[in-house]
């Protein structure tokens, strides 16, 4: 991950990563929760993944596709599927859904003043796959100091135009860590960490990397938890994994002994 440091502290500012599907239509409860949240100051900035969508476009196309380590590898083929899809569908979808509920929001992608600058993450591995080297937090400030939403799609550019997927939640770790967010809320399908069938309320890194030693905690959510816990260790004050309802679990660096 990216090391930042950033100026924006003084700032109240959540990110709110929106993934699975929670996309496919936001529910009444998040439109209130999230003005409730701007009218107790806070400044919000949207991320997103798109996964469903990606699946089908993909599919219909016969492009076959696989996550390795909470990682979608992407093809040269499949990289044109998921930067089409989540520019051209998903991203200008979710915006109308905000402003319909009357929140100001615009759409933006890692090209869009460079705003996720990335490099492949290891090509001979993931293919297509970027991690973010530097974030224009100046944009972003603009944009929430003016009272707009930013809806960034997980796509990064390199330098000379290349489209890189991005994993959702990486994305939304490193924008809360270049803003200097006070939260970065990570909205799924699921009410955060399931350990034996039972969602946990708060859980700690190390009951979280034990967990990951035992497979209880796998897949996707492998890097959700790795990105939050790294937000917490840069100075992220809360970190949550919660479903629409924003109802789940809170990560902590340590749990309080009662």
């Amino acid at each position: 991950m990216t090391t930042y440091k950033s100026t924006h502290h003084t700032a109240r500012k959540i990110v709110i990563k929106l993934g699975g599907s929670t996309l496919e239509g936001l529910n009444e409860a998040f439109f209130l929760n999230f003005k409730a949240l701007q009218e107790q100051g806070y400044s919000v900035i949207i991320t997103h993944g798109g996964g469903p969508a990606i699946n089908r476009e993909l599919a219909a196309r016969r492009i076959e596709s696989y996550t390795l380590n909470g990682m979608r590898v992407t093809s040269a083929d499949a990289i044109g599927i998921v930067k089409s899809t989540l520019i051209g569908q998903v991203n200008p979808a979710l915006v109308h859904e905000l402003n319909a509920a009357g929140i100001t929001a615009v759409g933006l992608n890692g090209f869009d003043g460079l705003l996720l600058e990335s490099t492949f993450l290891d090509e001979a591995t993931y293919g297509y796959v970027g991690e973010v080297q530097k974030i224009n937090t100046g944009l972003l400030d603009s944009l929430v100091a003016a009272g707009i939403v930013p809806v960034i799609a997980c796509i990064g550019a390199t330098t000379n135009g290349q489209a890189l997927n991005i994993n959702g939640d990486i994305v939304a770790s490193e924008v809360a860590l270049a803003v200097g967010a006070e939260s970065l809320v990570l909205v799924t399908d699921v009410a955060g960490i399931r350990i034996d069938g039972h969602y946990q309320k708060e859980v700690s890194k190390q009951q979280i990397d034990e967990w990951i030693a035992e497979e209880h905690i796998y897949g996707g959510m492998i890097p959700k938890v790795q990105g939050a816990i790294a937000c917490l260790e840069a100075g992220i004050p809360s970190v949550q994994i919660v479903n629409d309802s924003l109802t789940g679990t809170t990560i902590l660096k340590e749990l309080l002994v009662k």
